[in-house]
Formats: C-alpha cells, structure tokens, sequence
C-alpha cells in the first residue's frame, strides 16, 4: 500500500495541511473536548448517583466512546468534502492523474493521510483524557489504536460513496442519517441495551460500536460484548470492503 508514489501523494496532502490546519482545529479537537467536559462532568454528576454502569464515573465510560466516535467524525470529514473537491471542485485529483501516480496510488496516499490525521486527533484527544483523569494514560494511549481503526473503517467506505456522487448534496444525506445518528445510538453515550429491542441489530452492524467496544475496553479494561476477534472482523470486513470498492469507483470515475 505504502509504494513510493502513494509516499509522495501522502506528502502533498501533508503539506497542504501545514497551510490549513487551522481550520481544523475546533472540529477536531475543540468539540470533542467540549463534548467531553459538558457530558462527562455535566451530566456525568447526574449519572453518578447511579451504578448502572458499573464504574465509578460517567466520564470515564463517556471518554473512550468519544474518542472512538471523533474518530469517526473525523474520518468522516477527509472522506466526503474533500475527495468532492479533489474530483469536481478543485480538480487536484486530474492534476495529478496527469502525472505518473495511477488511482490506486493516489487512493493509497489519501487513506495513509487519513490515518495520520486520525492518529494525530486521536492522541491528542487521548491525552486530554488522561489530564482529566478521565482514563489512566497508558490505557488511553493503548486506546488510540482501535479508535484509528474504527476511523479508517469509515473512510475507506466514505470515500467509496463520495467517488459516485455528482454533487454534494448525498454527503449532507450522508451525515444527516448516518454519521450523526451512528454517533448517538453506537453505545459512545450508553450502553446499547438500553435500545428498544429492533435497534439492536442496526447498532451491530455499526462499525461504530465494534470500535466503541474495543477502544473501551483498553481503556477501562473491561470486557467487550463479543469476543474482541468479532469486533475486529467487523471493523476489518468494513475496512476492506470500502478499500477495494473505492479503488474500482474512483477509478471508473477519473479513468476514461
């Protein structure tokens, strides 16, 4: 995946990102933190008076579920707006299809972007946690792993369904009734069982709870709900899915 010309797309888009990070900022570091103040220490006074949790503090069982969901979001964010932009807007991505870099490269170098960005929001919003007490550091850190590989379950996808899309008007049906809805009913505030009993399936099949599951366990050191190898494959299955998928669609897309 990492060949040399998805190195050098993977570069350009990094230095791209020294000119505009500043943009990102309340996005992707901002809100989360604010989400987890206002919840975990707002509402959280309220949640523990009750055990229903089973841990001491609400904060503490908020914090990982949002940091696997920033991941998402995050993700969410690279996948969408910006691949419109690079096909139709901008038109970066025909620029540099005139140069040697095949599509294949050209996707390789933006999901190893991504995955940088994820890492990059996802340590830091670790940390933040952890001077919070929150979460213990070195869980924390360990938990940033599984929360970039729920990212890139989501972005390796998104970008598949952006590629397809002529306007952008699919990406605001995207977020309207999907990112937001997966965010609030993927177990990141409460447990799933607290779902009428016809969701439940749905919130199986989000790649969003896999990766809540998992990120809560390392931070918590808690159990998951299913064995952790199911929550990988899953996470896994996605990944792949919308690697290979966004591949054939961004090259039918720009290769004529």
């Amino acid at each position: 995946m990492a060949t040399p010309v998805a190195l050098r797309v993977f570069e350009g888009l990094a230095r791209t990102y020294r000119k505009t990070w500043r943009g990102s900022v309340i996005s992707s570091f901002l809100n989360p933190l604010l989400y987890l103040a206002a919840l975990g220490f707002g509402l959280g006074g309220l949640v523990d008076r009750g055990e229903a949790l089973g841990i001491d503090r609400y904060v503490s069982f908020l914090a990982p579920g949002l940091l696997a969901a920033t991941a998402m979001q995050a993700a969410a964010g690279e996948a969408s707006y910006p691949v419109m932009a690079g096909i139709k807007w901008l038109k970066t991505y025909h620029a540099a299809l005139a140069t040697p870099v095949g599509s294949k490269n050209l996707m390789n170098g933006h999901f190893l972007w991504i995955a940088l960005r994820l890492t990059f929001t996802c340590v830091v919003f670790a940390v933040f946690s952890a001077l919070f007490g929150a979460v213990a550091p070195v869980p924390a850190l360990a938990s940033v792993v599984p929360s970039v590989f729920t990212g890139m379950a989501f972005a390796t996808p998104i970008t598949a369904f952006t590629s397809r899309l002529e306007n952008e008007t699919g990406l605001a049906t995207l977020f309207r009734f999907g990112v937001i809805p997966l965010f609030l009913f993927s177990g990141t505030f409460y447990p799933i069982s607290q779902l009428p009993g016809w969701l439940l399936p749905a919130a199986y099949l989000s790649p969003l709870w896999h990766g809540v599951e998992l990120t809560r366990s390392l931070s918590l050191q808690t159990a998951t709900a299913w064995p952790p190898i199911l929550h990988i494959l899953c996470l896994s299955a996605w990944l792949v899915a919308g690697l290979l998928i966004s591949y054939r669609t961004f090259s039918q897309r720009m290769v004529k």
